[in-house]
């Protein structure tokens, strides 16, 4: 696109909104520069999305081999007639491969960014009144802006991590020695997911829900099913109450809950909840609004309320996943160029919590049905049914589809179970492309294979696709 050859875009932060955007304007025929002041694949990459499941696909591994047993593979070992398994977790040898992936990623991300001629300014970036954005004390001239700058903990205040035993989710890779016993506070997305993975590699862990179970958010079912995981695992989990206090004794962490209960434990993890980067970016002299808890205002296609700016991802606080925050900013760029635009419709979020079993979900949830007062039906199966996941040892998770009871259109999803994250995608597809119910049973499957299920519970609901025809 020639006309755009002029056209110079400037993007605050290199995570998956900002180096997705700066692929996009290039390819529009942009000149982008990109500022980053940590390193390219921002928070998602760094410190977030890519070390936490290179944990947790570790953990996962231990319960693939403790099925190991049911498939008739005995280990070699023996002490006194006993099987003893060799398996032994060294978490120094772990985050030490989680910290050379997340190099190789981010370099991976930076090669990239140079082989399309972006270029990459490593520094602190902020918006000016005129509309350019400062970088170090230079400043850049740009005909949009695109602010991607993420979000980081929200720290409690009397229970400040230290870095050593109180920690936030970005300071447990720098662990040496596995924690003898962790309390994980908070039980949304972060909290459950370290919680369950910790507990895998061996770690005793006590979890502190605020509500009466974990993953609130969540589908209840799901959420039921793998609380009932973690408890058989022997996890602790102490609902109905907040962390008020964590205190650092040295050699254990004390925290204290708003109910004047105690647990001591080795390591305590803080994971409630993000606040975003958005101080100091000079948002309020240009213009740019944003809502009482610091997130940025953003419309559908990444408008701010200024001119010729843009945001995407956590910041906005539209809905922390990194493939939101890729396509708020592939839609800005396109915005910015004038190029087609379909505006961001979460309605077609696919989203998946990483704990044992997995959760995947697609389109709206069976609470959002009833609130809205649509008419749907449901159909659910268990794995356990399925032949490949008898194959597999698997004894646990469930599908479910929300149908629409006039056209039989697929309204949402829910899938429990082990790659839960990757059966989902058919769904998505589903919801995003207003397929049936039929559309889904009258397509092969392969067998045996796991989403055989997800063909069944579909055919379950045939009869709605017959009443809209009659």
């Amino acid at each position: 696109m020639d006309t755009m050859a002029s056209t110079h875009i400037a993007i605050i932060g290199g995570g998956p909104g900002g180096y997705e955007a700066a692929l996009v304007a290039r390819k529009a025929g942009a000149d982008v520069t990109l500022i980053e002041r940590q390193g390219m694949g921002g928070n998602a990459v760094l410190t977030d999305v890519v070390p936490s499941k290179t944990v947790i696909a570790t953990a996962e591994w231990r319960t693939i081999a403790e099925r190991a047993p049911q498939l008739g593979i005995r280990d070699a070992a023996r002490v006194g007639g006993t099987e003893v398994a060799e398996h032994v977790v060294d978490l120094a040898a772990v985050n030490s491969r989680v910290s050379a992936l997340v190099e190789k990623q981010s370099s991976d991300i930076a090669a990239r960014m140079a082989k399309n001629g972006i270029e990459v300014v490593h520094g602190r970036g902020m918006l000016t009144t005129g509309g350019g954005v400062e970088v170090d004390g230079e400043t850049l001239d740009a005909d949009a802006v695109l602010l991607a700058v993420g979000a980081r903990p929200r720290v409690v205040h009397g229970a400040e991590p230290d870095g050593e035993r109180i920690l936030t989710w970005t300071q447990l890779y720098h662990l040496q020695e596995l924690p003898a016993h962790l309390i994980v506070v908070g039980s949304g997305v972060t909290g459950a997911e370290f919680a369950g993975a910790y507990s895998l590699l061996g770690s005793q862990v006590t979890l502190v829900s605020s509500g009466d179970r974990v993953l609130s958010k969540e589908d209840p079912e799901a959420a039921a099913l793998v609380q009932e995981s973690f408890a058989q695992r022997g996890m602790t989990v102490l609902g109905g109450s907040r962390a008020a206090t964590a205190v650092n004794n040295g050699d254990s962490v004390t925290v204290t809950l708003t109910d004047g209960r105690e647990v001591t434990g080795s390591h305590c993890l803080m994971a409630v909840g993000s606040v975003p980067n958005t101080e100091e970016l000079g948002l309020e002299a240009a213009g740019v609004a944003v809502d009482p808890r610091g997130y940025i205002e953003v419309d559908r296609v990444s408008r701010t309320s200024a001119r010729g700016i843009y945001a995407a991802g956590d910041c906005t606080g539209v809905l922390p996943l990194a493939s939101v925050a890729a396509t708020q900013g592939r839609i800005a760029m396109a915005h910015a160029l004038g190029d087609a635009v379909s505006p961001l419709d979460l309605r077609h979020v696919a989203s998946a919590v990483f704990t044992t079993p997995e959760i995947a979900t697609v389109g709206a949830s069976e609470a959002e049905l009833k609130d809205r007062g649509i008419f749907y039906e449901v159909s659910r199966l268990d794995l356990a049914r399925n032949p490949r996941a008898k194959m597999l040892g698997m004894d646990g998770g469930f599908v479910k589809i929300f149908g629409h009871t006039v056209t039989g259109q697929v309204l949402g999803a829910v899938i429990v179970g082990s790659r839960a994250s990757e059966h989902i995608f058919p769904l998505a597809l589903a919801v995003t492309h207003h397929l049936t119910v039929d559309d889904i049973a009258g397509t092969f499957t392969v067998y045996p294979s796991l989403s055989g299920t997800t063909a069944e519970v579909a055919r379950r609901l045939h009869h709605l696709a017959d009443a809209s025809r009659n």
